[in-house]
């Protein structure tokens, strides 16, 4: 029996990932546990809409499907909004965590897929299938998931695609749950504060100064230093593509928002980066929500047992290895716990993900400047390339 479904327009997604981040919103409020431990709200609000979904799928009532066009708009406008933010006086202090953030998250990839194969061994299963519940799903996400599971498949293995998608998908929650607990834990723990009061909150000399109000003609200003950067940016990334480099969509524009960031500040000219921050936000919490709304929760019932496991014990593994790994080499202060909840994020599921995290956290705990510039550098840019080159090498190995 073929189950009914209800296709939405992109404006009509739109509308309904704004009722459901609203939604998440409210239960984050009544709820003490998921503000307490900084869960985000449009994940709070998408699980909400995709266990409805899954509930219409499985009893053959139906499902809702919707256009996806705006979510990948409000994706690029929100890392557009964060190449505002990476100027070279923030570089000077973040640049060498840059490196040592990648080289920590190298390793990530590496023990995500030791564990993968391993465990796919110990449950009867392709040893290559176990890379589908590794680091290809985890830390490269759908994206990379849909380019090595036809791979694999051609090679022999057995349902790569489907599983390496289901595992994405897994990871996309699973990864945004863990991290806030985790930070917060060490925050907790150490009585950790934040050191930075946010943009534009202090002079250069250390003293306070008054917050500036924001108005119409600002955000103005904003949307269109955001429009210019998303535009021309579109050329950066039809230039990488002609090179036969792969980047994500957005890098250009968050590419051109850097330049655009550092030439207005050797020029003296007074950027919009409180509405600029604003506008980014508010797209960040809508490409949530939309991503959240479009899990097909039904593709993780359909994992056999031993998939289940070894997703969980990966899940295990990642909070231990965020906890104690990455917050101590991080430098076990404020800053090194939102690099450990931005771990989760992107090591079990996406940029943005881990972006939501930090930016929960900070939400309770106050700014964290040099994360918020490091962790889409080294998940946007370096990571997937690195992931690429450990994928292949496992493969040659075991092939």
């Amino acid at each position: 029996m073929e189950i009914a479904t209800l296709e939405l327009t992109a404006y009509q997604a739109v509308a309904v990932a704004a009722i459901v981040l609203l939604l998440g919103r409210f239960l984050c409020s009544k709820i003490g546990f998921l503000n307490t431990y900084c869960i985000p709200a449009p994940v709070v609000g998408g699980l909400v809409f995709a266990i409805v979904n899954l509930i219409g799928y499985t009893t053959g009532i139906g499902y809702i499907t919707f256009d996806n066009t705006f979510q990948t708009f409000f994706m690029t406008v929100f890392f557009c909004s964060v190449g505002f933010t990476a100027c070279f006086r923030l570089l000077k202090t973040g640049g060498i965590q840059v490196i040592i953030f990648l080289v920590v998250a190298i390793v990530l990839v590496l023990f995500q897929d030791i564990l993968g194969t391993a465990l796919a061994t110990v449950f009867g299963l392709d040893a290559r299938l176990g890379l589908c519940m590794g680091s290809i799903p985890l830390v490269g996400g759908h994206g990379t998931s849909g380019s090595f599971g036809p791979l694999l498949e051609s090679l022999g293995v057995a349902d790569a695609n489907a599983v390496a998608l289901a595992s994405a998908t897994f990871g996309l929650v699973a990864g945004s749950v863990i991290g806030g607990p985790i930070a917060r834990a060490r925050i907790k723990q150490k009585n950790l504060h934040s050191t930075d009061s946010g943009i534009g909150a202090t002079a250069d000399n250390g003293e306070e100064v008054a917050k500036k109000t924001i108005d119409n003609t600002s955000f103005l200003n904003a949307a269109l230093y955001l429009a210019v950067a998303i535009g021309i940016g579109t050329l950066v990334y039809d230039f990488f593509t002609s090179i036969h480099i792969t980047f994500p969509t957005y890098i250009g524009a968050m590419l051109l928002a850097c330049i655009l960031r550092n030439a207005t500040d050797a020029m003296h000219i007074e950027m919009p980066l409180e509405e600029i921050d604003c506008l980014g936000n508010l797209s960040l919490n809508l490409f949530l929500a939309l991503a959240l709304m479009s899990l097909k929760l039904w593709q993780l019932a359909a994992l056999a047992l031993p998939m289940i496991v070894i997703l969980l014990l990966q899940t295990v593994f990642m909070a231990f290895f965020a906890y104690f790994v990455v917050f101590k080499i991080m430098g076990s202060d404020y800053e090194a716990s939102c690099f450990a909840a931005a771990t989760c994020g992107f090591g079990m599921g996406a940029t943005p993900n881990a972006m939501a995290n930090i930016q929960a956290v900070n939400k309770s705990f106050g700014p964290s400047p040099r994360a918020l510039f490091v962790v889409p550098l080294v998940g946007s840019l370096f990571i997937d390339f690195f992931n690429s080159i450990v994928i292949t090498t496992f493969l040659n190995m075991l092939g």
